[in-house]
């Protein structure tokens, strides 16, 4: 295992009612009291203002975060949620997601104004690569790498191979922070970057992720809807 503690993400997508995701809460929360890392709960937007306040009420050290923000500041943009809109009720927001890339034909371009909103909001972007070799935008200090083959197959990458993109991606961060940014964030070292690995994540190989080093924690969906489930995987990144 390596030294950093773990940073462990649920992607709930478009799942759940909310009083499934408010029983959710309630189990995850009783269950991961003795959780060394982090835990972020990204569920679906019309929950996010619920879910901060059910999270109070239950004095919770879950973190929220979003699954998308807009490309856009606030104005007349039918359907979409600025990142100033949700700035007070997350920490995080993931961009760049597979899904987003595929079914919404989301560009390099459209995700570096992503990043540079949820920037300027202060929320933390958690940005999605797909390969060693994808494009990241500047400011960026944790990704999660994802790749498409392994997303909702139940055909994880080994993580042997996970290890060496992770370590390829975090030289890669180090070297984007030479270069000066308009996020206006400081230099960190190689180390201090976070890397996750999502794509048919498991309870049984979760812990072997981890083992290998380099890879700080685990992007979780289709196995994070099941509280249970869920924290066995936490359990196993522990």
């Amino acid at each position: 295992m390596n030294d950093r503690l773990p940073l462990v993400i649920a992607n709930l997508k478009a799942n759940k009612t909310w009083d499934e995701m408010s029983l959710w809460l309630e189990e995850i929360t009783k269950g991961t009291g003795s959780f060394p890392g982090t835990i972020i709960v990204c569920p679906t937007a019309t929950f996010i203002a619920s879910a901060n306040q059910k999270l109070a009420s239950l004095s919770s050290s879950l973190k929220l975060g979003a699954q998308d923000i807009s490309r856009f500041e606030q104005g007349a943009y039918t359907g979409e949620v600025a990142a100033s809109q949700i700035a007070g009720l997350v920490s995080y927001a993931i961009i760049g997601h597979s899904e987003r890339r595929q079914n919404f034909a989301e560009t390099d371009d459209i995700l570096v104004q992503k990043v540079l909103n949820a920037q300027k909001a202060g929320i933390t972007p958690i940005f999605c690569v797909q390969g060693p070799d994808t494009p990241i935008p500047q400011g960026i200090e944790i990704v999660a790498y994802e790749p498409v083959f392994a997303i909702g197959t139940g055909n994880p990458d080994t993580p042997e191979n996970a290890k060496a993109v992770s370590e390829t991606l975090k030289a890669r961060l180090a070297a984007l922070a030479s270069i000066p940014s308009r996020s206006g964030r400081a230099k960190l070292a190689k180390g201090d970057y976070v890397v996750v690995y999502g794509g048919s994540v498991t309870p049984e190989n979760t812990k072997s992720f981890l083992e290998k080093g380099m890879i700080n924690g685990a992007l979780v969906g289709t196995n994070s809807l099941d509280p249970q489930n869920f924290i066995q995987i936490l359990n196993s990144a522990a």
